[in-house]
């Protein structure tokens, strides 16, 4: 699916908790280090990140603008053992690698996704960690704050969606906090963790599409589900016109 990329590269590290590596952009660094991966390391340069997570995110003020660093957490019961170890299954299963490669397929494709700086993963034993830094969005609200404020634009929402599907992809966490929009009206849309291409399908696009319906149910706040669902209803129907116009 990735191809071959000539400015991919990979620098491999070991420290004294394990070994591991470093996928990056050498058109946008030129040498990463691991310590940029640990928040403590930028210590009040980094600050967390607390809209719509778990945690595990953080901004980064990277010396040349602002970045977005963020670790990969493990949810439901598993995190009750470890919020952040993950079975190794060898290196073209590393969560970050696959966010990062997809990100730039994307990009490649013109889809308004951040720019993706470098990937990371330490293997500990039979676990590793991974994280992933990135381009922050500037002056962005999620669809979820607009919904709340009444001010998002379901229309520009839905055709975004219809857009990425359209390119075949499968986004694994499409809710409310993972659409974007910023002072211009341009969408935008992040988080493509456990994110696949696919040959366009119906199954896989309204699976998504009743997730984000899900999300804005969830977030509803002081709106009634009725209200939520007419808005949502908006999103569904400029989703559907976008769809069958073919672009």
């Amino acid at each position: 699916m990735t191809g071959f990329d000539a400015n991919e590269h990979l620098t491999p590290f070991r420290d004294g908790r394990g070994y591991g590596a470093i996928l990056f952009d050498r058109t946008q660094i030129r040498q990463p280090d691991p310590l940029w991966f640990d928040p403590t390391h930028w210590g009040a340069a980094a600050q967390p990140v607390a809209e719509g997570g778990r945690g595990g995110a953080w901004w980064i003020d990277f010396g040349e603008g602002d970045a977005f660093l963020r670790h990969y957490l493990r949810g439901g019961l598993a995190a009750k053992l470890s919020h952040d170890a993950h079975l190794w299954r060898g290196i073209q299963h590393v969560r970050s690698f696959a966010e990062f490669r997809l990100l730039r397929i994307l990009r490649d494709k013109k889809l308004p996704v951040p720019l993706p700086f470098a990937a990371w993963y330490r293997r500990e034993g039979l676990h590793y960690r991974a994280a992933i830094l990135m381009q922050r969005l500037q002056h962005v609200h999620s669809l979820a704050v607009l919904a709340a404020t009444g001010d998002a634009p379901w229309t520009a929402a839905g055709e975004l969606v219809a857009r990425f599907h359209r390119a075949g992809v499968d986004h694994a966490d499409l809710n409310a906090h993972n659409i974007l929009f910023d002072v211009s009206g341009q969408g935008w849309m992040i988080d493509f963790d456990r994110s696949h291409l696919r040959i366009p399908a119906t199954a896989w696009r309204e699976a998504n599409l009743q997730r984000l319906q899900r999300s804005l149910r969830k977030l509803a706040g002081a709106r009634s589900m009725t209200q939520v669902d007419a808005e949502f209803a908006q999103l569904r129907a400029a989703y559907q016109q976008a769809w069958d116009r073919g672009y």
